[in-house]
């Protein structure tokens, strides 16, 4: 590792570590109420609690799998799609303004329409988590077949190449950069349905447990509830992003 990577993590430790002291001093001087705000002391407490009893781990592998399936979904969708768009002018043309129309749309709106048609189920969690998670890689994926270089389409033509060749070994490879990034940012958009169908449906997950212990007023819960939410954020999203520097290693990325 380079010597400015390391200081870069070395100063971000840093202002972590003072925002969680800054934190435990507030709640030491109880300038906060306790009831409303935990130390971190307190909530790491409940965090270790909730995991020795399961009842926090069986949370976790719920927000998991909603957000993993409702990702996949959208990544299945979402890239054929946009292939589908991007590789063609004509898709673009007449597709895309549709797409401009449908994209800024809050996935907000959609909830009320997604109860309606499967209820307060899984079903409703998937369908408002796909369509949310969708849109980055659609359009980052349109983005990429749009922006091949048309030269390549000249040999491809050359070579008597057929449209699904062209695709999968010119097109594709191309646009894998655009892809990888939209898939990046869908799933952070992912996590983040995935807890807002938790607490609209009551369904079995992490945001299900910050919900119930707002009511209850259990502060270390639900703040050990969001401690464990950022940590799979960052999880996550790390992990994406070394898949993507190992997948996009042959185009000199992350070098």
């Amino acid at each position: 590792m380079r010597r400015p990577d390391i200081l870069w993590r070395l100063g971000s430790f840093a202002v972590a570590a003072a925002l969680v002291g800054l934190w435990q001093l507030t709640a030491d001087l109880k300038l906060v109420s306790p009831v409303f705000l935990p130390g971190p002391d307190k909530a790491w407490t409940a965090l270790i609690r909730g995991f020795s009893s399961g009842d926090l781990m069986a949370k976790l592998l719920g927000t998991l799998a909603h957000m993993l399936y409702g990702w996949l979904c959208a990544s299945f969708v979402g890239i054929a799609l946009g292939a589908a768009i991007g590789a063609s002018k004509t898709m673009r043309d007449y597709v895309a303004p549709s797409l401009e129309w449908l994209r800024p749309l809050p996935v907000s709106a959609i909830i009320p329409i997604a109860i309606a048609l499967f209820g307060l189920t899984q079903g409703m969690a998937l369908f408002v988590i796909a369509f949310g998670a969708m849109w980055p890689m659609l359009l980052a994926t349109i983005h990429g077949f749009a922006v091949v270089e048309p030269r390549l389409y000249e040999v491809a033509r050359t070579l008597h190449m057929s449209r699904l060749a062209v695709i999968v070994k010119i097109a594709l490879p191309s646009a894998s950069p655009d892809i990888l990034a939209g898939m990046r940012l869908s799933l952070t958009v992912a996590l983040i349905l995935s807890v807002v169908c938790e607490i609209l449906a009551g369904l079995d997950g992490l945001g299900h447990w910050v919900l119930l212990s707002a009511r209850a007023f259990r502060s270390a819960d639900l703040f050990a509830g969001v401690i464990l939410l950022g940590i799979v954020g960052y999880v996550t999203a790390t992990a994406m992003a070394f898949a993507e520097r190992r997948l996009l290693r042959w185009r000199g990325v992350g070098h």
